[in-house]
């Protein structure tokens, strides 16, 4: 079920689990500010979770609130992944769901990276 975007953070979310290891994750990148694992139900033939570590609900809590400095390691390490995963070419789609009509479904913000076969359209019309 969507959440809302400007709820509390809840640290019994699946993804504050995964960070804390109290759930296994197929990692494939850490740093000081992130986090990345293969998705347990993958949407694409290559489908990696990137998470910031800190605890925020959504970009939107996460533009507002993390230090520049938090911001910054987080996108570089979306990158990196992606880089790492050779998804540069021939290309890869990011998502960040935000809130109800976004269909956010975990409470902690999380970049999906698709990859490895043309993704069609963005929305459907």
């Amino acid at each position: 079920m969507p959440i809302d975007a400007t709820q509390p953070y809840d640290d019994q979310n699946i993804f504050a689990k995964i960070l804390r290891g109290e759930i296994p994750s197929k990692r494939v990148y850490e740093d000081d500010h992130a986090l990345a694992f293969h998705d347990i139900n993958p949407q694409a033939p290559q489908h990696i979770l990137v998470i910031p570590k800190g605890s925020y609900v959504s970009w939107d809590d996460f533009a507002a609130k993390a230090p520049d400095a938090e911001i910054a390691g987080f996108v570089r390490a979306v990158g990196h992944v992606a880089r790492e995963a050779g998804m540069v070419e021939p290309g890869y789609r990011l998502l960040a769901n935000v809130g109800q009509d976004g269909h956010q479904e975990v409470p902690h913000l999380h970049v999906h990276i698709f990859a490895g076969r043309p993704l069609g359209q963005m929305l459907a019309r």
